[in-house]
């Protein structure tokens, strides 16, 4: 599947959490996409939320749409453990 990035994801996202301190890269996402530890279906249809272990007290939280073979990646944020699932 082809993972694309929205204008917003790309060009607000990454600068905007490297300024707090969170240094992500596309591949970050990637792999929070490819291997979540949790996935959320259910509350934001058809968006997906999928959450990935990022350092000792974050997750990555990557909210993107399925559209065919396509997946779109709508935003991401870090979040602190436990708060999600």
């Amino acid at each position: 599947m082809k993972i694309i990035f929205t204008k917003h994801a790309k060009e607000v996202k990454f600068p905007l959490l490297a300024k707090h301190g969170f240094r992500l890269t596309e591949a970050n996402v990637v792999v929070a996409i490819n291997s979540p530890d949790h996935e959320d279906k259910d509350t934001e249809p058809p968006n997906v939320i999928a959450s990935k272990s990022f350092d000792r007290r974050h997750v990555l939280r990557v909210v993107y749409k399925k559209e065919g073979d396509i997946i779109k990646v709508i935003t991401f944020y870090p979040a602190e453990k436990g708060r999600y699932y």
